[in-house]
C-alpha cells in the first residue's frame, strides 16, 4: 500500500497521496490505501502533501484518532494549507474517504441523541450557521446522504469533522471535544473527478 521514491516524477503508477518535506522537497512516501501510522514507515514529519486521487482524511494521532484534516485532489505545500486550527502541525494517519452519492443531506441537532433544535441542509454548502438563523451548539448529527466536512468556526475555519453517511449520537462520535460547529460543506470529489475518486475493493 505504500512505497518510497526519491523523485515522484519518475513513477509510473500514480499514488493516491504523497507526503514530503515542506514544499514537496526531500524523500516522499506514497499511499494507495489506509495507513494507521506513517511513522512506522520511517516518516518522522509530514511537511507537504500532494493528492492525485481523492478525497482523503488525515489524523493527528496513530490509529486515525485526534484532530482531522480533509484532503481533496490538489497540492498542500505546507501544514497551514490543510488546517488553520493552529493547535498542531502533526499528521500521522491517513485513510481514503468513500464518496458514493451525488445527493447530499445532513441534519445537525442541538442536543445529543438527535434532540432539541436542528438545522437541515440539502445539496448546499453553509459557511455560517448564524447567517441561516441557527445559533445553537451541534451535539449530534444524522447524515442521510453524501459526505460532509463540519468546521468549528464560520468560513470553514478551525477544527474539521468528517461526516460520512450514518448517525453520530454525540459529539465525541465525530471527534469533537465540545459541541461547536458553525459551518459545513459537501465533499464532491467523485462528481467532478470520477476517475480519481477512491473506490474500495469489493
Amino acid at each position: 500500500m505504500a512505497t518510497d521514491h526519491q523523485n515522484p516524477a519518475t513513477k509510473q503508477k500514480q499514488p493516491a497521496a504523497s507526503n514530503f518535506k515542506e514544499n514537496f522537497q526531500g524523500r516522499c512516501h506514497e499511499l494507495t490505501g489506509p495507513c494507521n501510522n506513517i511513522q512506522g514507515a520511517d516518516v518522522t514529519k509530514v511537511g507537504s502533501i500532494l493528492v492525485l486521487c481523492g478525497p482523503w482524511v488525515g489524523y493527528e494521532q496513530p490509529g486515525c484518532k485526534g484532530e482531522q484534516y480533509e484532503f481533496e485532489k490538489g497540492e498542500y505545500p505546507r501544514w497551514d494549507a490543510w488546517t488553520n486550527s493552529r493547535r498542531s502541525d502533526c499528521i500521522v494517519a491517513f485513510r481514503p474517504i468513500k464518496v458514493d452519492s451525488q445527493e447530499h443531506k445532513i441534519v445537525l441537532y442541538e442536543n445529543p441523541s438527535f434532540a432539541g433544535k436542528k438545522i437541515e441542509i440539502i445539496d448546499d454548502d453553509v459557511p455560517s450557521f448564524h447567517a441561516h438563523g441557527y445559533h445553537e451548539k451541534v451535539s449530534s448529527v444524522r447524515v442521510q446522504s453524501g459526505t460532509w466536512v463540519g468546521y468549528q468556526y464560520p468560513g470553514y475555519r478551525g477544527y474539521q469533522y468528517l461526516f460520512e453517511k450514518g448517525e453520530f449520537k454525540e459529539c465525541s462520535e465525530f471527534g469533537a471535544v465540545l459541541p461547536h460547529i458553525q459551518s459545513v460543506r459537501r465533499i464532491r470529489d467523485m462528481q467532478y473527478h470520477p476517475k480519481g475518486a477512491f473506490r474500495p475493493s469489493t
